[in-house]
């Protein structure tokens, strides 16, 4: 897995393969029965007008427009840290998803989050750390069926 931060983490590129289908790899990001298990608990639904993030307690942890949405390839979605007042007082950033098959059935994941200039506090939280245990988390489930942590 590999991480990039360009411009102080404004545009925040990850990318991971994964052994699995892009249509598995779909599921696992759009789908709120996955997401609960590899992304800090939160039920994720992505559809192709919405994307909706509810919390353990079904707190609203982010809600805002899709504005891509190709199955199994391409998903770009606002972000919105819902979860923490101090972020969610600021501007919402971009994120987008693109999976590509590889040989093998194998597939390329990458995550680039961006549109953050305005959004300091909210590019600092989800940098490094942040973005690499969810998505070292959807690996593990996806090619294991179990989540990474309990």
């Amino acid at each position: 897995m590999t991480a990039s931060t360009i411009t102080e983490t404004t545009v925040q590129i990850y990318q991971v393969f994964i052994k699995a289908s892009p249509d598995q790899i779909w599921d696992a990001i759009t789908k709120p029965e996955f997401t609960e298990k590899y992304f800090y608990g939160a039920r994720i639904e992505n559809t192709a007008t919405a994307h909706r993030a509810l919390g353990p307690n079904d707190e609203v942890w982010g809600d805002g427009p899709t504005f891509e949405f190709d199955p199994p390839r391409r998903l770009v979605h606002e972000w919105r840290s819902m979860y923490d007042p101090e972020l969610a007082g600021e501007p919402a950033s971009r994120v987008t998803w693109e999976i590509e098959p590889q040989d093998g059935g194998v597939s390329l994941l990458t995550v680039v989050h961006d549109q953050l200039e305005a959004s300091p506090k909210t590019a600092a939280s989800v940098s490094g750390v942040g973005w690499m245990m969810v998505l070292s988390g959807l690996k593990t489930l996806v090619e294991t069926g179990e989540p990474l942590s309990t």
